[in-house]
C-alpha cells in the first residue's frame, strides 16, 4: 500500500482529539470534579501523540495491506477510525510503559521534553498516571469492539502482550541497574529474552495481530506466521538500535549514544563479552557502565578493536536473508499477506537513525 508519510501522520493524529473527549466523558460519568478530569486531559495529551507513532501507523497500514486498499486515503472513513482506534491503543500503551519507564530509570527528558514526572506538581503522581494511560486502552476498546466478535481477543492480547513487555522490562531491571554494574549477569541470552518480551510483541507483532483481527483474519496458523517473521525482525531492530547507539553518527540518529554509561545490557557489550581476551574483559570491567566520559571512550574503543562493527554487519545481512526467507514462504491462501511483512523489513532494513 502506498503511503504518504506525513499525510499518513497528519490523518492519524486528527483522530486523537476524539478519542480523549470520549475517555473523558467516561470520567464526567463518575462525577469526577473538573480539576482531576483537566489533570488526566493533560496526561493524555503531553504522553501519548509525541512520539513517531509508528505503532499506531502499522496498524492502519496492515488493516489498508490486509483489505487490499492502495492508499490510506482509500480507507473508508469508518474503517479508517476503528483501525486508528486500535493503533492510538497502542500508543497507549507506549505511554503507559514510558511514564513508568522514565521513573524507573530517574530519566529527565524524553522526547526533547521533560519526563512526565518531571513536569512541575505530578512527581509521584506519575505513577497512577501511568496506571490511567493503561486504563484508557480497555475503555476505547468497550466502546468500539465490545459488540464484535473478536473483542475477546483484543482484549486478551493487549493484557498478554503488556504482561509480556513487563516480564522483559524486569530482566532488564535487575539484570542491568545503572548504579550496580556487574558484567557477569551479562549474555546474548538473557539480551535476546529481554528485547524479545520488552520490544518485539508489543512493537512488531501487536500492531500486526490487531489488524489481522479486525480483517477477520484470525486463523492460529496465519498468526503464526506473522509471529515467526515479526519477532526475529523485533529482535533484529532493537539489535540495530544497540548498534546505532555505539557506532551511529549523533546527526543521523538525532542523539548521543548513552548505552555504555547507562550500563545497558546491549547487544553490542554482549558481542565484545564473547569474542575478547581476559585483558580486555578487564578493560570493560572498570569502564562499562561508568557515567565518565573518558571511560566511555576506552570502551567504544575497544569495541571498534574488537571489530563489532564489521560482526554486526555480518549478523544483519544473514538475519535479513533469513527473513527474506521465511517472507517468501508465507502461505497466502487464508488472506494473510507476506507484503505486510516486506513492508516492515523495508522499513528497518539498513536504517541510520
Amino acid at each position: 500500500m502506498k503511503a504518504d508519510k506525513a499525510g499518513s501522520r497528519s490523518k492519524f493524529l486528527s483522530v486523537f482529539p476524539d478519542l480523549v473527549d470520549e475517555t473523558i466523558e467516561v470520567l464526567k460519568s463518575y462525577g469526577m470534579p473538573q480539576d482531576a478530569i483537566q489533570w488526566f486531559k493533560q496526561n493524555l495529551d503531553y504522553n501519548t501523540p509525541s512520539g513517531k507513532l509508528n505503532r499506531g501507523l502499522s496498524v492502519v497500514d496492515t488493516y489498508g495491506i490486509l483489505k487490499g486498499y492502495q492508499t490510506v486515503e482509500d480507507i473508508p472513513v469508518e474503517e479508517y477510525k476503528r483501525a486508528a482506534v486500535l493503533g492510538w491503543c497502542i500508543e497507549l500503551l507506549q505511554a503507559y510503559f514510558l511514564v513508568a519507564d522514565d521513573m524507573m530509570d530517574q530519566s529527565i527528558t524524553r522526547r526533547g521534553s521533560p519526563c512526565w514526572y518531571k513536569v512541575e506538581g505530578v512527581k509521584e503522581i506519575a505513577i497512577n498516571d501511568a496506571f490511567m494511560l493503561e486504563g484508557a486502552i480497555y475503555i476505547l476498546l468497550k466502546k468500539y469492539f465490545s459488540n464484535e466478535s473478536y473483542y475477546v481477543k483484543l482484549m486478551g492480547i493487549f493484557h498478554d502482550v503488556t504482561f509480556k513487555t513487563e516480564c522483559g522490562q524486569l530482566l532488564d531491571l535487575i539484570t542491568a541497574p545503572e548504579d550496580s554494574v556487574d558484567l557477569n549477569k551479562f549474555s546474548l541470552d538473557k539480551q535476546m529474552f529481554i528485547i524479545t518480551y520488552k520490544t518485539a510483541f508489543y512493537s512488531f507483532y501487536l500492531p500486526v495481530a490487531l489488524a489481522m483481527f479486525m480483517t477477520g483474519i484470525d486463523n492460529e496458523k496465519d498468526l503464526s506466521q506473522a509471529r515467526e517473521v515479526l519477532i526475529p525482525l523485533g529482535q533484529y531492530f532493537q539489535i540495530q538500535d544497540d548498534y546505532l547507539d555505539c557506532f551511529g553518527k549523533p546527526e543521523d540518529i538525532g542523539k548521543i549514544g548513552t548505552d555504555i554509561q547507562d550500563n545497558k545490557c546491549s547487544w553490542v557489550v554482549n558481542t565484545a563479552l564473547n569474542v575478547c581476551t581476559p585483558e580486555q574483559r578487564k578493560v570493560l570491567d572498570e569502564n562499562y557502565g561508568r557515567k565518565d566520559a573518558v571511560k566511555e571512550k576506552k570502551c567504544k574503543d575497544l569495541f571498534y578493536a574488537l571489530k563489532i562493527d564489521d560482526l554486526y554487519h555480518q549478523y544483519e545481512e544473514n538475519e535479513v536473508a533469513i527473513l527474506k526467507e521465511k517472507i517468501a514462504r508465507v502461505d497466502e491462501t487464508r488472506g494473510f499477506k507476506g507484503e505486510v511483512l516486506t513492508a516492515f523489513l523495508s522499513k528497518i532494513y539498513k536504517r541510520k537513525k
